[in-house]
């Protein structure tokens, strides 16, 4: 029966061998073979998309549907194929009779499914490739922001909510003491966007902080806009960004909220439309000034005031606990602390968190005393803070460099410190040791403060980073350091008001004091005397109606080290006292209208550092004054006009054995000669200032005279109106051969090797720098109101020079005739910022393929001068387009930066 069986199975198998259908049973191995190999790839390329579709999401993404249902899709198949190649793998077991399957019907089943299945798997594989497989997220239309429940700002928070719904006010102002709870007020109404509908199409939330940065809020507006990445990164300049995001936002009814303003933030440089009653769209701020609020033309300004008895109870309560306070008497001692604390939640959180679990009555009534003898330093808060700041103090490596980092504390927050006079303050201070070389000692510095920048203790400010800035919150850590951790409140006192100077309550502080620093624009007059018998440092600056100190002022002052007066730019005289200030060793005057020094600075034998630059009003120096300063290593008196006894001061200063470094202005030939003359001198120069000298057509400068100047870093030539050109004269070894440029050059010769910064303002003659080939070192150049200049570097025609390969910063200013830079393109490795000014003829930049942009950050100047520069091709003008920058001009007074460099290191 089994044989008869097998026979019947055969008959329609033969019947059918010439159908079409019988390629599903004679394919069926080879099928299963490629459907195993096409399922292969499938899955590889199926993870190859998940692995697209993963990095996508963790970018804040989302996958696309169409990519979604395919993953699906595969997933699914991959069950079924394998089952359909365990079917199959059965089937191909149960062949007989070499070629014909036992049972036809079930093995054309299982080919005609292998077959099906692997088109379907290569039709999978042929819409697998996916040129996007993931797409932005829609803009929420708020960011929740993380936040504690609010206690006590109903009123303020009721009030707000009114002035939002009003369509008259569109910018609002809040503002309050530090730590009243502005930024707790404004989380609120940014999270309530969350739970309350409204018609808004989106709320920015941005932290502005101090100095406020303009790039970095035109960054959280473009993030939370989603304009696309390409688009914005071809945005080079804050002005094309602000463009951007004007674009956008006028077509979007918005929320911004700004927290933490400390001036008055221009809205169109940042490319936000003025809120109106037309886009009705809204702008909430805060900030710690009600001129801020002014200063914006906020419609509405709204105090936030410290908490009332009664909230702040409940607050202080809340972060105390019920189990500390169910002790009846700390009940009551937890009322006095809330009461002392005067309602401000920044005090009441701090303490009531540091006492939550104190249950001991007498450790409160410690508390209550402390707050009552220093209510402006409430005891606790210093501990929250300051101790989880000071780790990064803490981990300095040496006393020497602990003591610089808290010595910047004596700059007001936020001051932007000019490097090279924190580290003559540091050498005048002491705390850089002995100091036989002032360059050596500033070599220490710097390193110290590249330490404390990479601390992140200083910042460092500015376009040449020259300065350093001290964060407002590290500033005060830094005071709280000088005073033992709060131990000595009085060491050291920091003043924007010199009138607390008279009032009684500061008088004792006036004793123990160490180093003092006053600021006051206002003020016109100091006390007759201050009785400081402890103070070593005294600061006074900026104070630019003060005209004279009373001749005692400095009697009871016998410990001065350093002694600052610079910026106090209508101060005409000093007190005659200076002469006894025996221990001083750093003295400062620049930018006063001092007429005449006093005959009694030749007392001070410890004088280490002079400062008398820009005091324009100067006339000399007293015979004997600079010889008598046996100790002096440093004396500048840059950009100081001085028209007699110059001879005299600088055979003064070849007297002096520890001499190591001069910044001067020569105004003359004769005393220039003086200079050349001594070997001795011209080593300590460092900073030199040709200063009106009319009569001089040729600048003769021999090689012989530039390796004896080997501390020369700065160079400035002013005003010599009638100079045509500088020569520098080589003599070659045994010849005496003196040839003057441009007809012989030796580019590898390196003559200026030490100069870093050249200027060059108000020589209307001048014809060309070609000199300046001569200084391979060269970082900055300056080149101010020289008409006649049509080339910077005028050498040959075919000639390629490697000049400027150190070159970082270059400013041309007002020069109507110059033309190009150097005739051929330059490599420019090391340049970040060019500025241009005035220069309209110039149409051409020296850059080509070959011109290195990688440390580039801007090319300034006016937007004509951009467009109207020719490019070898345009594939180069797309290459430095997104460095370009709109040249503004300085709303602000001040040295002009091209002598301010030379003073600035």
């Amino acid at each position: 029966m089994e044989f008869l069986s097998l026979i019947v199975g055969l008959v329609p198998c033969f019947y059918d061998h010439t159908s079409k259908h019988t390629v599903y049973i004679r394919d069926l191995k080879k099928n299963l073979q490629a459907l195993s190999k096409e399922m292969v790839d499938l899955n590889n390329l199926c993870e190859d998309v998940k692995a697209r579709v993963e990095d996508a999401e963790q970018g804040q993404m989302i996958r696309t549907k169409e990519v979604g249902g395919w993953i699906r899709e595969v997933e699914n198949m991959v069950k079924d194929v394998h089952e359909i190649l365990q079917r199959g793998d059965q089937e191909i077991q149960k062949i007989c009779l070499r070629c014909c399957p036992r049972n036809c019907w079930s093995s054309y089943k299982i080919g005609k499914a292998v077959s099906e299945k692997l088109a379907a798997v290569s039709g999978q594989i042929g819409k697998g490739h996916f040129d996007v497989v993931a797409e932005m997220l829609s803009c929420p239309l708020v960011d929740e922001q993380p936040m504690e429940e609010t206690v006590g700002s109903e009123l303020a928070y009721g009030r707000i909510c009114g002035f939002l719904n009003d369509p008259q006010v569109g910018i609002m102002g809040l503002y309050g003491m530090g730590g009243v709870g502005k930024t707790t007020l404004l989380k609120k109404i940014n999270n309530d966007f969350l739970t309350t509908s409204s018609d808004f199409d989106v709320v920015i939330w941005v932290v502005v902080s101090k100095p406020s940065n303009i790039e970095k809020i035109q960054e959280v507006i473009w993030n939370k806009l989603q304009i696309p990445r390409d688009i914005w990164e071809f945005r080079s300049s804050k002005e094309e960004k602000a463009v951007e995001i004007l674009r956008v936002l006028k077509t979007k009814k918005f929320v911004l909220l700004l927290d933490d303003i400390w001036e008055r933030l221009d809205l169109l440089e940042m490319g936000v439309p003025r809120p109106d009653a037309r886009n009705k769209s809204k702008i909430v701020f805060t900030t710690r000034s009600q001129d801020v609020c002014h200063q914006m033309k906020a419609h509405k300004s709204i105090e936030v005031a410290c908490l009332s008895s009664e909230a702040a109870w409940t607050l202080f309560q809340k972060e105390v606990g019920e189990e500390t306070l169910s002790h009846p008497h700390i009940l009551r001692l937890a009322k006095t602390v809330a009461e002392e604390c005067k309602g401000l939640p920044l005090a009441l959180i701090t303490l009531g968190r540091a006492l939550a679990s104190e249950r001991d009555p007498s450790n409160w009534d410690k508390v209550i005393q402390d707050l009552s003898k220093f209510p402006a330093e409430i005891s606790g808060m210093e501990d929250e803070l300051f101790h989880r700041l000071k780790v990064s103090y803490d981990r300095l490596s040496d006393d020497v460099i602990k003591s610089c980092f808290m010595y910047c504390s004596l700059f007001s927050e936020d001051w932007e410190i000019p490097n090279e006079n924190v580290m003559n303050l540091w050498i005048g201070e002491g705390f850089l040791g002995e100091v036989h070389d002032i360059h050596e000692a500033c070599n220490q510095g710097r390193k110290i403060i590249k330490k404390l920048k990479h601390a992140c203790l200083l910042e460092s400010c500015g376009s040449r980073e020259k300065r350093v800035t001290m964060h407002d919150v590290i500033h005060d850590m830094a005071l709280w350091l000088y005073g033992e951790c709060g131990k000595e409140k009085n060491k050291i006192l920091v003043y924007n008001d010199v009138s607390r100077l008279k009032e009684a309550q500061e008088i004792p502080k006036l004793k123990e004091v160490e180093k003092m620093s006053l600021r006051d624009k206002n003020v016109e007059k100091f006390p007759e005397t201050l009785v400081c018998p402890n103070l070593k440092t005294l600061i006074i600056e900026g104070c630019h109606k003060l005209t004279k100190f009373s001749s005692g002022f400095f009697q009871f002052m016998p410990l001065i080290r350093v002694l600052d007066f610079s910026f106090n730019n209508n101060l005409s005289e000093l007190p005659i006292g200076i002469g006894k200030l025996g221990a001083l060793r750093y003295l400062n005057l620049s930018f006063t209208k001092i007429r005449e020094l006093p005959i009694e600075l030749r007392n001070l034998k410890n004088l280490m550092i002079l400062y008398l630059d820009y005091m324009k009003s100067l006339e000399s120096i007293p015979q004997d004054v600079i010889s008598s300063l046996i100790s002096l290593k440093l004396f500048s008196n840059f950009a100081v006009n001085i028209l007699s006894g110059v001879e005299t001061m600088l055979e003064e200063m070849g007297s002096l054995n520890g001499l190591s470094e001069i910044r001067i202005t020569i105004s003359n030939a004769l005393s220039f000669n003086k200079l050349k003359s001594s070997h001795k001198l011209l080593r300590c120069v460092s900073c030199l200032q040709l200063l009106k000298w009319g009569d001089v057509i040729t600048l003769e400068i021999s090689f012989p005279l530039l390796k004896r100047m080997e501390h020369l870093h700065g160079l400035l030539i002013s005003h010599c109106n009638e100079l045509k050109a500088i020569k520098i004269n080589v003599e070659e070894e045994g010849t005496n051969k003196d040839v003057a440029l441009p007809n012989y050059i030796v580019p590898c010769q390196e003559y200026f090797c030490t100069l870093r910064e050249v200027g060059l303002d108000h020589c209307s003659k001048l014809l060309d720098l070609t000199w300046l080939v001569y200084a391979p070192n060269l970082e900055e150049l300056y080149v101010k109101d020289c008409e006649s200049i049509e080339q910077v570097i005028r050498y040959g025609v075919e000639e390629k020079l490697e000049i400027f390969l150190r070159l970082k910063y270059i400013k041309f200013s007002k020069l109507p005739r110059l033309k190009s830079i150097y005739g051929h393109p330059l490599l420019f490795p090391s340049l970040e910022i060019i500025k241009v000014r005035k220069c309209k003829s110039l149409r051409s930049l020296p850059f080509d393929s070959t011109t290195s942009n990688k440390n580039l950050k801007k090319i300034e100047g006016e937007k004509s001068w951009w467009n109207q520069l020719e490019w070898n091709d345009e594939t180069l003008r797309h290459s430095f387009t997104p460095y370009f920058q709109i040249h503004k001009e300085s709303k602000t007074g001040g040295i002009d930066d091209m002598q301010e460099q030379l003073i600035s290191n």
